[in-house]
């Protein structure tokens, strides 16, 4: 028995959308992330879940993990709550214009987020229990690559037979089967300060070579392999009158088989300084694996469109150059299917914005996932790993340390309160 489709009310969702929106949860602000964290976590309590809180490392922001049903396993949902867009952002361009609701992380990836908590709620308040434990986990450092919390990724996701990611849907539904690989690197130049008008002559600019490094940094881009190497941040100087002694350039490069990934590699690496008395360093920085497809994602991504059809939609797939933290579980073996939040458009921009009509389709559709899935026999290599997991446990450390653990109350949850406030403003 499927879930009710009377269970799922434009309007509530919108609203709750809204409100994860209005707190503004840039990577690198802790505390609008943890408050990010505090919102999804209350959510998560009001449907029963038991909630753990891993703290923050290296001044990022918390991750949460919440388990509904026995601690076996099921289904991983996972999901990032941090954003690119500055403090302020949801203030001045969080708005509804007809089917298009524009704010900070709507598309990427709050709305999915929330929804996901919100089919979840649905399928409890029709009475129904999941096939199998599901288990959310929200992280806050997704957009700079997950550094910290990608030990705690895999780590989770080894324990289940199937990974849910509600990142946004790509070209206008299609789901996400693949992801490219992706690496950073920082590129720092270390040159000879000096006054830059009477002594100049006698200074080496940093900031002059990483110049002179853009581009053939960039010439390692491949359309034809699709490689793609750019260059998307540079620091350097202090004063304009002094020969600037450090400058450094963000690197990020996207490639879309194994064979590219470390022959762009070597190419970074090999980078040598073009100018006298300046020293270049190349640092490698957080990678994302490649997320190839597997027969079981596929199997899984077939489950999806079948429940999709009954809905009333026929989502395609494919593999996708964007990056996520299904990358991890994808790279792992463990059946992925990523893709599966709200429709949009213009992610990273001020022009983010989901489409509203998207909601109600997409809920539904995690929704029946969430009831649907059981550990079939696609899953057998998926319970190996967890098994292999629990066996070597002490030798597989997670370095965020959980030290919140809280059980939610039982009766319907809290996210089904739309009936008493709805928010008139995208109503």
């Amino acid at each position: 028995m499927g879930v009710p489709a009377d269970l799922f009310h434009e309007r509530e969702m919108l609203d709750g959308i809204a409100r994860w929106v209005e707190i503004d949860s840039p990577t690198h602000d802790a505390d609008g992330v943890n408050r990010m964290m505090d919102a999804a976590a209350a959510v998560m309590y009001g449907l029963g879940a038991t909630i753990t809180r891993h703290p923050g490392r290296d001044g990022l922001g918390d991750a949460v993990l919440a388990r509904v049903g026995p601690d076996g396993p099921g289904i991983l949902v996972l999901a990032h709550l941090d954003t690119v867009h500055p403090v302020g952002s949801a203030g001045e361009w969080m708005r509804r214009e007809g089917d298009r609701f524009y704010g900070p992380g709507a598309y990427d990836m709050k709305g999915g987020a929330f929804l996901a908590t919100y089919a979840l709620g649905a399928l409890l308040d029709d009475g129904q229990a999941p096939r199998l434990p599901i288990t959310f986990l929200f992280v806050g450092d997704e957009e700079i690559g997950s550094p910290t919390s990608r030990p705690l990724i895999e780590a989770e996701a080894s324990r289940h037979h199937y990974v849910l990611v509600p990142e946004p849907a790509q070209d206008r539904g299609n789901l996400i089967t693949g992801r490219w690989a992706f690496q950073r690197f920082v590129v720092e130049a270390r040159g000879a300060p000096a006054h830059a008008g009477a002594a100049g002559a006698g200074g080496a600019s940093a900031i002059r070579e990483i110049a002179a490094q853009i581009g053939a940094i960039e010439s390692i881009s491949d359309a034809e392999r699709d490689v793609t190497v750019s260059v998307g941040v540079v620091n350097g100087g202090t004063f304009v009158n002094v020969v600037p002694e450090r400058c450094r350039a963000e690197v990020l490069a996207v490639t879309a088989t194994e064979e590219d990934f470390h022959r762009v590699r070597r190419r970074m690496h090999g980078l040598r300084s073009r100018s006298h008395g300046i020293s270049l360093e190349v640092t490698p920085g957080p990678v994302r694996p490649l997320f190839a497809p597997t027969p079981e994602s596929l199997a899984l991504y077939e489950r999806a469109r079948t429940l999709a059809q009954r809905i009333g939609f026929n989502p395609g797939h494919g593999t996708v150059g964007g990056g996520s933290d299904g990358n991890f579980t994808g790279a792992l073996g463990v059946p992925t299917l990523d893709g599966i939040g709200v429709c949009g458009d213009a992610f990273h921009t001020s022009q983010e914005h989901l489409l509203v009509s998207s909601l109600v389709p997409r809920a539904r559709l995690m929704a029946e996932l969430m009831r649907s899935l059981d550990a079939g026999p696609l899953q057998v290599a998926a319970l190996r790993k967890w098994r292999w997991a629990k066996r070597n446990s002490g030798s597989r450390p997670v370095n965020a340390t959980g030290t919140l653990a809280a059980s939610g109350r039982s009766e319907q949850s809290q996210i089904r309160g739309g009936e008493d406030h709805v928010d008139e403003r995208f109503g």
